[in-house]
């Protein structure tokens, strides 16, 4: 097969819908097929709009057997505000091209109207940036060949049905592309229930989730990370790892854990990941300070060791379609307390593999730190269930070899239609 995968940033730019298709890509093309990835050159996710985030070189690369071409971005002073209007414009495909959010390259656009390579199949990703996503929908319908698109919807509070983050995530224009779909790929019954309350078919629908392999986050140094975090032995440890930011759960976890250390706990709470403006204005001003770590972006094995040396994983993350993060925890053993709230909610079992707190309630986010962090039975059977269900539901290659099989099946039918 010859498949083309369009979406917003590709490795090393980190991200989950980032790590997920560079996997994706490399499945395919160890198998045998060709696989190209359009993509901007954006390593940070600032990269779309602010002029002084980094990017990459623009081109074409061939990493683990996949081309890679990189595009640069069209970037400005003042870009959101002249987006906007265009973006009210009452025309799908061009709203599609015009959200603010976008990362904007003519030159994909161009590419996508011209390209002269075969395909046999479009893939696109992710939601809200839709500008990768119409360039891989009319590369597929000036080919003729079918068009898939994954796009990791965030559903926020499920509680909520006018939550701020589903209405964005399931905008006209994002609705226009997925109505345009040949198949959606699903990640958890909730994202597809989401997508059957707005009409979507279910026959389009295919319902995938992601997986972990285990060799890629477990076997780290918990003695070193913790004599590194200069934490005791016998100390809990809460581990964090995200884009840290407002809607990751990033400035919320900082809050409970506020309220959890004035009501007498004793962890230690250890964040990970690229900071975001928003989180980088909190903790700025933040009086616990001392009682925090924050590493950074880790390289593979300070990933490793990181998940070896924390107890449970918080992640009350408003903007997640699964939580990759959520199976490297239990494949190291390690609970898992989330907001019930978009993906997690779909994962996470409540009682039996993690805790699920309502969403946006700071204080029960408080209460289950409090539980956790000084019941370690407690941690040790939640983090046991999670640990075999990644061995059971959650590995790889059954995840990858179905898309495979869906390309094959859309393949097919498509010429079998004519």
């Amino acid at each position: 097969m010859r498949i083309a995968h369009f979406v917003q940033r590709y490795p090393p730019a980190l991200g989950g819908s980032e790590a997920y298709f560079e996997r994706l890509s490399r499945f395919l093309a160890a198998s045998g097929d060709e696989v190209t990835v359009f993509t901007s050159n954006a390593l940070d996710l600032e990269a779309f709009w602010n002029l002084r985030a980094r990017t990459l070189p623009a081109g074409q690369t061939v990493q683990d057997g996949v081309r890679v071409v990189r595009y640069g971005l069209l970037r400005w002073p003042g870009r959101r505000w002249f987006l906007k209007p265009l973006s009210l414009i009452p025309w799908r495909y061009g709203q599609c091209l015009t959200l603010p959010c976008n990362p904007i390259s003519l030159r994909m656009w161009a590419d996508a109207g011209r390209f002269d390579r075969p395909f046999d199949l479009v893939h696109a990703s992710a939601f809200p940036y839709a500008f990768p996503i119409a360039c891989g929908l009319r590369l597929a319908r000036r080919l003729r060949i079918p068009f898939c698109v994954t796009p990791f919807l965030h559903l926020g509070d499920l509680d909520d049905p006018r939550d701020r983050t589903r209405r964005q995530y399931t905008s006209p224009p994002l609705r226009y592309l997925l109505r345009q779909a040949d198949r959606i790929f699903v990640q958890t019954e909730p994202e597809r229930e989401a997508l059957l309350s707005l009409g979507f078919a279910p026959e389009k629908h295919v319902l995938q989730g992601l997986g972990v392999d285990a060799a890629d986050c477990t076997g780290g140094d918990r003695q070193q990370a913790r004599r590194n975090w200069q934490v005791d032995h016998e100390e809990p440890v809460v581990g964090h790892l995200a884009n840290l930011s407002a809607e990751k759960g990033s400035v919320d976890l900082l809050r409970a854990a506020q309220l959890a250390w004035q009501r007498g706990g004793q962890f230690r709470l250890v964040l990970a990941g690229p900071s975001m403006p928003n989180f980088r204005r909190y903790w700025d001003s933040y009086p616990c300070r001392d009682r925090v770590r924050c590493l950074g972006v880790l390289s593979d094995t300070a990933k490793r060791d990181f998940f070896a040396g924390i107890d449970l994983f918080g992640l009350p993350s408003r903007s997640d379609s699964f939580g990759l993060v959520l199976l490297e925890a239990w494949a190291n053993g390690a609970a898992n307390l989330a907001y019930r709230a978009g993906g997690p909610a779909g994962v996470i079992r409540h009682e039996e593999d993690g805790l699920l707190v309502r969403c946006g309630d700071v204080p029960a986010l408080a209460e289950a730190l409090l539980r956790l962090t000084g019941d370690a039975a407690l941690r040790r059977r939640l983090g046991m269930s999670g640990q075999e269900r990644c061995a059971r539901e959650f590995r790889w290659s059954d995840k990858l070899e179905l898309v495979r099989n869906v390309y094959t099946e859309c393949i097919s039918r498509h010429k079998a239609d004519g």
